[in-house]
């Protein structure tokens, strides 16, 4: 949300370096609701797995849209393995405490809505098969910040972004807007892939 699929290009760059053949989707937050783009993303997943075993990787609103749209793929071409960076899995206490501000409303539209809604994030799938959750712990914490003394990225807290279903969770020194960016972020993908394929 805010970012558009070039923030990735660092990590990207490193995956295909690593022999990965790579794919961005892209959407706008303010102007499609989240069913659209849900639906967008499901068929452009359904094009990529009748290619071959397949990962998809999803940063913050982009990990939540993920778990919608693979919810909806048929169980015979689920991604081998999900990556969700920075992404909540319950609601994001800054967007319940953005949610009625009009220029939040504006630049996140339906999608800031859903994460600020505790039914809705509900209703976005858990998910089956090996999921990783990586998580920046970079964010400012104590008396003054939103999230009090607990670790967070700058936008998401640890705990927004855990869950009992994740495979692993692993906890990096990032702040959220630089995860996509992150070597680290890719060497997990890259080291995580060689193992699920040994």
């Amino acid at each position: 949300m805010g970012r558009s699929p070039l923030s990735g290009w660092p990590m990207l760059r490193r995956l295909r370096r690593a022999g990965f053949s790579t794919t961005v989707f892209g959407y706008l937050a303010a102007l499609e609701s989240f069913a659209s783009i849900v639906h967008r993303l499901r068929d452009r997943i359904q094009q990529i797995a009748h290619a071959g075993p397949y990962i998809v990787v999803g940063h913050s609103l982009g990990g939540v849209l993920l778990r919608a749209a693979i919810g909806e793929l048929p169980s015979s071409i689920m991604p081998s393995h999900i990556y969700l960076l920075g992404s909540p899995i319950t609601t994001s206490r800054l967007a319940i405490k953005l949610r009625a501000n009009p220029v939040f409303k504006a630049f996140a539209g339906d999608c800031g809505q859903l994460l600020a809604s505790e039914e809705r994030m509900k209703r976005v799938a858990s998910v089956n098969g090996p999921v990783t959750a990586i998580v920046g712990v970079r964010g400012f914490t104590g008396a003054n910040s939103p999230f009090g003394f607990e670790a967070n990225d700058g936008v998401v807290a640890v705990s927004e972004a855990s869950a009992e279903w994740l495979t692993s969770k692993v906890e990096l020194p990032v702040m959220h807007t630089f995860l996509p960016a992150s070597s680290s972020v890719a060497n997990i993908i890259i080291n995580t892939y060689a193992a699920d394929a040994g």
